[in-house]
């Protein structure tokens, strides 16, 4: 598990290297957003995902990998928005948005590895279209959360999906740079 710990870190360092451009040229524009906007954003990147491996199309030029990684950096801004709140304006603290950052993708990957010692990596033997379905059936459930203000019975929260669609991304980018020279476009 040591290997997918250190493939953890090297996804997240390319995700976080991206956040931290868009920071630069954009501020903490998302700071605006609520949380079921991020939640539609996730909605709208997984749906891409699943056009591209049904049709194997895009119109638009994204790649499965920058999908991916736009997945996990929205679900850990959306952590951001659950600890913080909307704001009506993004004048925000760099440094602070970067702590806050780094402190949710530690946590996502000390998520990951309890989970993983516990199921043994299955995720390995799992097709990246049968985890993108999973993240596709986490976005509709938090979707379902948010209009139920809130609330579940027996469920867990937003946050926990939040961090589950985060893992399931990595595990997905961590598949393609098993597989290719791991370079999106724009790092």
């Amino acid at each position: 598990m040591q290997k997918t710990s250190d493939q953890f870190d090297e996804i997240i360092r390319k995700c976080r290297d991206l956040f931290s451009k868009k920071l630069s040229d954009y501020g903490a524009s998302f700071r605006v957003l609520r949380t079921s906007s991020l939640t539609d954003q996730i909605f709208i990147k997984v749906k891409s995902l699943r056009n591209f491996q049904t049709t194997g199309i895009s119109k638009v030029g994204e790649s499965e990998e920058e999908n991916f990684m736009a997945i996990v950096n929205y679900s850990i801004i959306g952590l951001i928005q659950l600890q913080k709140g909307f704001a009506d304006d993004f004048k925000q603290d760099s440094e602070e948005i970067l702590s806050l950052y780094d402190k949710f993708a530690a946590e996502a990957k000390e998520l990951m590895s309890r989970k993983n010692h516990d199921y043994g990596e299955a995720w390995r033997e799992m097709r990246i279209s049968s985890i993108t379905d999973l993240i596709y059936q986490k976005v509709l459930r938090t979707k379902q959360i948010e209009d139920n203000a809130g609330e579940t019975l027996v469920s867990e929260g937003i946050d926990a999906n939040y961090f589950d669609m985060l893992n399931y991304a990595v595990f997905c980018l961590i598949k393609f740079s098993e597989n290719t020279d791991f370079k999106p476009k724009y790092i």
